[in-house]
């Protein structure tokens, strides 16, 4: 599955994973000792709604705008952070997760993040000018172990690939099992795509055998019936979620499914344990 950032922003999956985020590191900024946070597959930081790829595909129209059009105030934090990188009141302007982070960042807090695509990659520069991350041009899964453990006591990363190769699961799977050797307290947080059931299952089947405990599972399917060979939904694998943020879950993960529904369906979103 062919997952460019430019080709999806701003749609459902993006407001899932991006409400969440938030939700996340707000959760662990409770204390004060520094984050550092890492995005190992960045893209290219900001994205053009208006623009050609994303109009090709047109999903923001099921995604930002829909939770630009919700009232709840639960989604607050995640429209300020879109409004953010936009002047006008509308989003014509998608913030990927490295400006989503950015705009989370303490004083004490360090942001690292890294987009192989060289083309990407020069966009992300542009993107954070100015801001005091540190942006990277590497292999994903390298960088995600040579990063770890952490400087700062306390830390997150995220992986979110684009799930072209077909290995990218084994590499995730394989990649996980080394770094929570490394960093077995760290919270490491993998996007997926939903398409094929059967599929999903075995992945998680496999990310089972690894015995890492506190291990979350968030889905968002958006159909009430599995669609045959088109995205259903997305989620979130969650290691070592902060108390904080998980009782705070319910009524975020409500607020989404009602704003992000098609319509005629009344869609899904659970929040399981793999391991507890």
């Amino acid at each position: 599955m062919n997952y460019r950032h430019s080709f999806h922003a701003g749609n459902s999956a993006d407001v899932v994973k991006h409400s969440l985020l938030i939700a996340l590191v707000r959760a662990l900024q409770q204390k004060e000792g520094a984050l550092t946070l890492i995005d190992t597959h960045a893209g290219c930081g900001l994205y053009d709604l208006g623009g050609e790829q994303a109009q090709r595909t047109g999903e923001a129209a099921q995604g930002v705008l829909r939770a630009f059009a919700d009232v709840s105030p639960v989604l607050d934090d995640y429209r300020a952070a879109v409004r953010a990188v936009n002047v006008a009141a509308d989003p014509h302007l998608y913030p990927g997760s490295p400006q989503v982070l950015r705009q989370l960042l303490r004083p004490q807090d360090l942001l690292i993040v890294n987009e192989k695509h060289p083309e990407d990659a020069r966009a992300l520069r542009g993107a954070m000018r100015g801001t005091p991350a540190a942006v990277h041009e590497r292999d994903a899964y390298e960088l995600w172990l040579a990063l770890l453990p952490t400087r700062t006591a306390r830390g997150v990363v995220v992986v979110d690939p684009p799930y072209e190769q077909t290995d990218e699961r084994d590499r995730i799977t394989t990649t996980l099992a080394a770094t929570h050797r490394k960093w077995a307290h760290g919270v490491t947080v993998i996007w997926y795509p939903l398409k094929d059931r059967a599929m999903h299952q075995r992945w998680k089947s496999n990310l089972r055998k690894l015995g890492i405990p506190k291990f979350m599972s968030v889905e968002h399917w958006l159909y009430d019936a599995d669609q045959p060979g088109i995205y259903n939904g997305a989620g979130l694998f969650i290691i070592n979620p902060p108390y904080a943020f998980t009782q705070g879950l319910p009524p975020l993960l409500e607020a989404l499914r009602v704003a992000l529904a098609p319509d005629g369906h009344r869609g899904e979103i659970t929040a399981d344990w793999l391991h507890h």
